[in-house]
Protein backbone atom coordinates (compact mmCIF):
# COMPACT_ATOMS: atom_id res chain seq x y z
CA UNK A 1 0.00 0.00 0.00
CA UNK A 2 1.27 3.63 -1.08
CA UNK A 3 1.85 6.06 1.77
CA UNK A 4 -0.95 8.23 0.51
CA UNK A 5 -3.24 5.21 0.77
CA UNK A 6 -1.68 4.64 4.63
CA UNK A 7 -2.39 8.29 5.76
CA UNK A 8 -5.50 8.72 3.80
CA UNK A 9 -6.87 5.54 5.65
CA UNK A 10 -5.41 6.89 9.39
CA UNK A 11 -7.18 10.75 8.33
CA UNK A 12 -10.58 8.89 7.33
CA UNK A 13 -10.35 7.32 10.74
CA UNK A 14 -9.50 9.93 13.05
CA UNK A 15 -11.90 12.12 10.93
CA UNK A 16 -14.61 9.33 12.13
CA UNK A 17 -15.48 9.30 8.46
CA UNK A 18 -14.58 5.30 8.07
CA UNK A 19 -16.55 4.83 11.35
CA UNK A 20 -19.70 6.33 10.05
CA UNK A 21 -19.16 4.56 6.91
CA UNK A 22 -18.64 1.02 8.74
CA UNK A 23 -21.64 2.53 11.02
CA UNK A 24 -23.49 2.80 7.82
CA UNK A 25 -22.73 -0.37 6.34
CA UNK A 26 -23.93 -2.29 9.34
CA UNK A 27 -27.33 -0.63 9.42
CA UNK A 28 -27.35 -1.60 5.29
CA UNK A 29 -26.44 -4.94 6.45
CA UNK A 30 -23.69 -5.18 3.92
CA UNK A 31 -20.94 -8.21 4.12
CA UNK A 32 -17.45 -6.20 4.94
CA UNK A 33 -13.81 -7.03 3.25
CA UNK A 34 -10.56 -5.52 3.32
CA UNK A 35 -10.40 -3.79 -0.44
CA UNK A 36 -7.39 -2.49 -1.87
CA UNK A 37 -5.37 0.76 -1.19
CA UNK A 38 -6.88 0.77 2.35
CA UNK A 39 -10.67 0.64 1.03
CA UNK A 40 -13.25 -1.45 2.65
CA UNK A 41 -15.48 -2.81 0.55
CA UNK A 42 -19.02 -3.86 1.53
CA UNK A 43 -21.41 -5.47 -0.76
CA UNK A 44 -24.96 -6.09 -0.58
CA UNK A 45 -26.17 -2.68 1.07
CA UNK A 46 -29.64 -3.29 1.50
CA UNK A 47 -31.16 0.62 2.15
CA UNK A 48 -32.54 2.22 -1.02
CA UNK A 49 -30.98 5.53 -0.24
CA UNK A 50 -28.64 6.85 -1.76
CA UNK A 51 -29.89 5.56 -5.49
CA UNK A 52 -25.89 4.39 -6.71
CA UNK A 53 -24.49 1.34 -8.38
CA UNK A 54 -21.90 2.64 -5.26
CA UNK A 55 -21.29 4.77 -2.82
CA UNK A 56 -18.35 5.96 -0.31
CA UNK A 57 -17.94 7.30 3.14
CA UNK A 58 -14.77 7.39 4.46
CA UNK A 59 -12.79 4.38 3.22
CA UNK A 60 -16.03 2.35 3.12
CA UNK A 61 -17.33 1.56 -0.47
CA UNK A 62 -20.77 0.42 -0.43
CA UNK A 63 -22.68 -1.33 -3.12
CA UNK A 64 -25.86 -3.37 -3.14
CA UNK A 65 -23.97 -5.60 -5.38
CA UNK A 66 -23.41 -9.30 -4.16
CA UNK A 67 -19.38 -9.72 -4.09
CA UNK A 68 -19.20 -12.52 -6.55
CA UNK A 69 -20.65 -9.94 -9.43
CA UNK A 70 -17.56 -8.38 -9.24
CA UNK A 71 -19.19 -4.69 -9.19
CA UNK A 72 -16.69 -3.31 -7.35
CA UNK A 73 -13.58 -3.31 -9.83
CA UNK A 74 -12.29 -1.13 -12.14
CA UNK A 75 -12.53 2.63 -13.55
CA UNK A 76 -15.62 2.81 -10.94
CA UNK A 77 -13.42 1.49 -7.78
CA UNK A 78 -10.48 4.17 -9.27
CA UNK A 79 -13.80 6.70 -9.02
CA UNK A 80 -14.95 5.26 -5.32
CA UNK A 81 -11.19 5.46 -4.52
CA UNK A 82 -11.20 9.02 -5.20
CA UNK A 83 -14.01 9.82 -3.34
CA UNK A 84 -11.75 8.34 -0.33
CA UNK A 85 -9.22 10.56 -0.56
CA UNK A 86 -11.58 13.55 -0.76
CA UNK A 87 -13.12 12.45 2.45
CA UNK A 88 -9.22 13.01 3.86
CA UNK A 89 -9.11 16.20 2.42
CA UNK A 90 -12.76 17.67 3.65
CA UNK A 91 -12.65 16.77 6.89
CA UNK A 92 -14.70 13.81 6.99
CA UNK A 93 -18.25 14.43 7.24
CA UNK A 94 -18.05 17.86 6.38
CA UNK A 95 -18.10 16.45 3.06
CA UNK A 96 -21.29 15.22 3.40
CA UNK A 97 -23.23 18.70 3.07
CA UNK A 98 -20.65 19.84 0.50
CA UNK A 99 -21.50 17.08 -1.87
CA UNK A 100 -25.04 17.88 -1.15
CA UNK A 101 -24.77 21.92 -2.33
CA UNK A 102 -22.88 20.06 -4.99
CA UNK A 103 -25.82 17.80 -6.31
CA UNK A 104 -27.88 20.95 -6.01
CA UNK A 105 -25.80 22.82 -8.23
CA UNK A 106 -25.84 20.18 -10.67
CA UNK A 107 -29.22 19.68 -10.35
CA UNK A 108 -29.38 23.67 -11.46
CA UNK A 109 -27.13 23.74 -13.65
CA UNK A 110 -27.93 20.87 -15.67
CA UNK A 111 -30.70 18.80 -14.60
CA UNK A 112 -28.20 16.21 -13.45
CA UNK A 113 -27.23 15.10 -10.03
CA UNK A 114 -23.04 14.36 -11.54
CA UNK A 115 -22.70 16.21 -14.09
CA UNK A 116 -21.52 19.62 -12.38
CA UNK A 117 -20.79 18.35 -9.21
CA UNK A 118 -17.18 19.01 -8.40
CA UNK A 119 -16.52 15.87 -6.46
CA UNK A 120 -18.12 13.42 -8.97
CA UNK A 121 -16.37 15.65 -11.73
CA UNK A 122 -12.50 15.49 -9.59
CA UNK A 123 -13.13 11.16 -9.44
CA UNK A 124 -13.74 11.32 -13.08
CA UNK A 125 -17.39 11.59 -14.04
CA UNK A 126 -16.60 8.72 -16.79
CA UNK A 127 -15.03 6.17 -14.38
CA UNK A 128 -18.38 6.74 -12.35
CA UNK A 129 -20.43 5.61 -15.11
CA UNK A 130 -21.97 9.23 -15.32
CA UNK A 131 -22.88 10.68 -18.34
CA UNK A 132 -21.19 14.71 -19.50
CA UNK A 133 -24.49 16.69 -19.56
CA UNK A 134 -23.48 20.20 -20.67
CA UNK A 135 -25.43 23.60 -18.67
CA UNK A 136 -28.87 24.76 -19.64
CA UNK A 137 -27.88 27.46 -20.81
CA UNK A 138 -25.95 25.88 -23.82
CA UNK A 139 -28.42 23.38 -24.49
CA UNK A 140 -30.61 25.83 -24.59
CA UNK A 141 -28.52 28.03 -27.20
CA UNK A 142 -27.78 25.02 -29.54
CA UNK A 143 -31.62 24.20 -29.78
CA UNK A 144 -32.07 28.36 -30.72
CA UNK A 145 -29.74 27.86 -33.58
CA UNK A 146 -30.87 24.56 -34.64
CA UNK A 147 -27.62 22.80 -33.55
CA UNK A 148 -29.86 20.10 -31.06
Amino acid sequence: MRRWHRMRRTINYVNLSTPLGLLVARLGRARVTPGPDGLILAHGYRIPFPVAGAFTVGNVVLTRHDEAEGYLSGALLRHEDRHASQYAVCVGPVMLPLYVVAVIVSMLVCGNQASWNVFERLANLEDGNYPRVPPWWVRAARRRSGGE
